[in-house]
């Protein structure tokens, strides 16, 4: 037996299939007590916890890598609830004191319109690496497809510009990437966890075209090139003072405003058109200019300025813009005007898209349905395992068969969560799909592997009985390798990630995880 064991722990194959689950479980790293705290998904721009401090996590980070939030004035934050109970209720210019596993942080909170805000968005600690899908996550992912054909380099443009808009509005925790179909037809899938519909769809399918125009000449467009900065503070932006807000019908409508600085190029530009103006004069004694600045949004008008007397032919770089936003009471009337102004803030900031997009499919999955996902589907992974050991277990009636089975499938499995922990792959439940299907095709290799091994009576040289199972396995192997190629080249979302999993899963399987089984099987069964 202990010749045996020895055999068996010096083997190459049993060696690198150890080797590799090492690897996987350092990638994972799973927090087997579980993870007390709450991490930060997002930092909102210009809040309280913006300016302590608090930095927007990097996407790229792994889930374990994000800050938590550990305490809030000396009170542990164990879960989403404790921190809630401790930041509801808040009141104005009161200190609040954080502590994340990355230092102290000190938030002076402020008012907001009525609501007190310190500006971060949480989840449930993380207890591994692996990043979870909206489908366990819960958010929104939509698959936008360009409204005219598109040269690569537009598309890659168009994936960093939506990048840059989305962390610019406050979201993180994206993922946007390229796809294609069998047809040839681009399409950029974009996954956000933690978002509904709403907060997003205008901003992904709006080109942002912005562009104010005097006289239907242009003055400045959306964009670094001509606007340096812009406004997104309480001191600057926000409910416009001066109209407010009013009711009209049955609901209410709300202005808002910001201040933008145009670069010298623009200001000229102004001066130049400007000049060319009358002055007009109303009651009161104010003067102000024959034209408007208006302001386009994707070819479409949404405001116009009066242009005060004063600024006639003057190179001014200091302009306000505003805006309205509307609902059925006075407090959605300000929720909508703060949203249409962060949208429009975060198109002008980043400018215009290379090519119009379309909202091809828009699914919206809530968080508490995630988590009923990733639940049924732990009790049906541990009921499967359970029907295989019964089923091998029947069949071969050997005990010593069935545990380096389950051992092979279920080392299969977390090499499949390694390797996703590792490159930053969301599971969700086209991954689930594909672990699924490499369990099933890892069961049925296994047995062919067993069954051609047992065939000692007619076969008896062991190394050609693992030749021939080995010969079955990689010809089934390169059969559904082919059938997943095209997917994962034409795949337009959830068919991809079900192509990666599956692709990825079967790779380990035969490289690595069923020799090894082979091996076992061999040192075991010779007698």
């Amino acid at each position: 037996m202990n010749t045996r064991l020895k055999e068996l722990l010096t083997n190459w194959r049993v060696i690198t299939l150890v080797l590799f689950l090492v690897f996987a479980l350092i990638a994972i790293q799973p927090q087997i007590f579980g993870n007390d705290g709450v991490t930060i998904r997002s930092v909102e721009a210009n809040s309280s916890a913006e300016l302590a401090g608090i930095q927007n996590p990097s996407a790229k980070l792994t889930p374990l890598a994000k800050e938590k939030i550990i305490s809030i004035n000396g009170e542990a934050v164990k879960t989403e609830d404790d921190y809630y109970q401790l930041t509801n209720n808040l009141k104005p210019n009161r200190t609040l004191r954080i502590e994340t596993d990355g230092g102290f942080y000190n938030l002076i909170t402020k008012e907001t319109n009525g609501v007190v805000n310190v500006g971060l968005k949480v989840y449930p600690a993380p207890t591994s690496n692996m990043k979870k899908g909206l489908d366990l996550e819960g958010g929104t992912r939509v698959l936008l497809k360009p409204a005219e054909k598109i040269s690569e380099d537009n598309l890659d443009l168009t994936i960093l510009n939506l990048k840059e808009r989305l962390n610019v509005y406050g979201l993180s925790d994206v993922v946007v990437r390229s796809a294609s179909d069998l047809a040839g037809d681009d399409f950029i899938l974009v996954e956000i966890a933690g978002v509904t519909e709403g907060e997003v769809k205008e901003l992904l399918a709006k080109q942002g075209k912005f562009e104010a125009k005097i006289s239907n000449e242009t003055v400045f467009f959306g964009g670094k090139k001509d606007i340096t900065y812009v406004c997104r503070s309480a001191d600057c932006s926000g409910i416009n003072p001066q109209r407010g807000c009013s009711k009209i019908g049955d609901g209410y409508t709300c202005s808002f405003f910001f201040a933008i600085t145009l670069s010298g190029e623009a200001a000229d530009r102004q001066a130049q058109l400007t000049d060319k103006l009358t002055v007009l004069s109303e009651e009161g004694g104010s003067g102000y200019l024959s034209d408007d600045l208006i302001l386009y949004l994707d070819d479409k008008e949404v405001d116009s300025l009066r242009i005060g007397a004063e600024l006639k032919g003057r190179a001014t770089t200091d302009i306000q813009i505003s805006g309205s936003g509307s609902g059925i009471d006075q407090a959605d009337a300000v929720n909508d005007a703060l949203q249409n102004m962060k949208r429009l803030q975060t198109i002008i900031i980043t400018g215009s898209l290379p090519v119009k997009l379309e909202v091809v499919k828009m699914d919206t999955i809530s968080p508490s349905l995630g988590k009923e996902f990733l639940s049924n589907i732990v009790l049906v992974g541990l009921l499967a395992i359970l029907s295989v050991v019964t089923v091998v277990l029947i069949r071969y009636r050997k005990i010593k068969i069935v545990l380096p089975m389950v051992f092979t499938i279920v080392s299969e499995m977390v090499l499949i969560l390694g390797f996703a922990a590792l490159v930053g792959w969301n599971l969700d439940l086209a991954a689930i799909a594909g672990i699924i299907i490499v369990a099933g095709t890892g069961v049925d290799h296994l047995i062919v592997i067993t069954d051609e091994i047992l065939k000692g009576e007619v076969i008896s040289d062991w190394k050609k009985r693992i030749k021939n199972a080995m010969f079955i396995v990689f010809g089934a192997y390169l059969t559904t390798l082919a059938g997943m190629l095209p997917l994962w080249f034409a795949g337009a979302g959830l068919l991809k990630g079900f192509a990666f999993t599956t692709i990825v899963g079967i790779s380990f399987g035969v490289l690595i995880a069923r020799p090894a089984y082979a091996a076992i099987i061999e040192l075991l069964l010779n007698e």
